[in-house]
């Protein structure tokens, strides 16, 4: 049997950035060396393997037959490799790394997941934490973030969206704003009164008896998306708020905010902990989401 000629690993990293990264360009940018030096490896990986793994032009480059097969093995192999190094380098003791983390802001954000995230540092004060309260919708794929806290409905089935509570809204004024301006008898009504809105211009509701549906377009004399402004504002008896019950609790139990419908109901909004499929994943990410599964409903008042 002929005797299988070295292959440089260097030059396996390269092809595998290289097919990342769609470009050479891109590539020498996140390897933080040359074009030259990108294709001078994969010439050399060419001539050890004896294949052409790609097809180049003036315009476009993409990988044969023979480096989709390679590629695929490649970079399964050295994703094995790197949680390897990452498993060893994390003792059975003791939890270290960083963890970053997005999540919808105002009393979710600040007065729940923050406080939880400070008790996982208290408890593994080795771990870092960045904790982003952006609304927008992120990547999880693409590495960004490692957790992410969603509310409403995932769609994208490639990633894990664990389950921990059902967020009851409500619509809600203060007893002042209804002395003045009367309550609205149905959710129709809504549209002549004053209302605070934040991302949602459309408020939908169930008939607890008849199950009929309605969706009603509000023009907000307030838009605001901090929770903590709405909740203000409707105290002030400036108008009308749509909020989870748990951004005015207190309030609503204290007389200071009224359920305005009975028949009509706002439902629920499930909240979840989101992340990347990942069988391979590193300790502290598997300890932070048991700490969360096991713990977030303490947080909750």
């Amino acid at each position: 049997m002929p005797k299988m000629k070295q292959v440089s690993l260097s030059d396996i990293k390269t092809f595998v950035v290289l097919a990342e990264a769609g470009s050479f360009t891109n590539a020498a940018e996140k390897l933080a060396c040359s074009r030259a030096n990108v294709s001078k490896q994969l010439s050399q990986l060419e001539s050890d393997l004896g294949v052409s793994l790609l097809v180049r032009t003036t315009r476009t480059q993409h990988l044969t037959p023979q480096g989709e097969a390679f590629f695929e093995r490649c970079k399964m192999s050295l994703d094995g490799i790197a949680h390897a190094i990452e498993r060893v380098q994390e003792s059975s003791d003791v939890l270290a790394g960083n963890i970053k983390i997005n999540c919808v802001g105002g009393h979710i954000g600040e007065d729940i997941v923050a406080k939880l995230v400070s008790d996982f540092m208290a408890q593994h004060p080795n771990i870092s934490v960045e904790l982003d309260f952006s609304s927008r919708r992120v990547d999880l794929i693409s590495g960004e973030f490692d957790f992410v806290f969603r509310m409403g409905e995932l769609v994208d089935s490639s990633l894990i969206a664990r389950r921990l509570n059902d967020i009851n809204v409500g619509v809600y004024a203060s007893p002042n704003y209804i002395a003045k301006y009367g309550k609205p008898s149905d959710p129709k009504a809504l549209s002549h009164h004053r209302c605070i809105t934040g991302s949602l211009r459309n408020w939908a509701f169930v008939n607890s008896d008849t199950k009929a549906k309605l969706d009603i377009a509000i023009h907000g004399n307030l838009t605001c998306k901090n929770g903590r402004i709405m909740v203000s504002s409707a105290l002030a008896g400036n108008g009308i708020i749509r909020v989870p019950e748990l951004y005015c609790h207190d309030e609503i139990e204290h007389g200071l905010l009224v359920p305005l419908f009975d028949e009509w109901q706002v439902e629920s909004t499930p909240f979840y902990l989101v992340y990347a499929q990942d069988k391979h994943q590193p300790m502290r990410l598997r300890a932070f989401k048991e700490f969360v599964m096991e713990n977030y409903a303490n947080y909750l008042r």
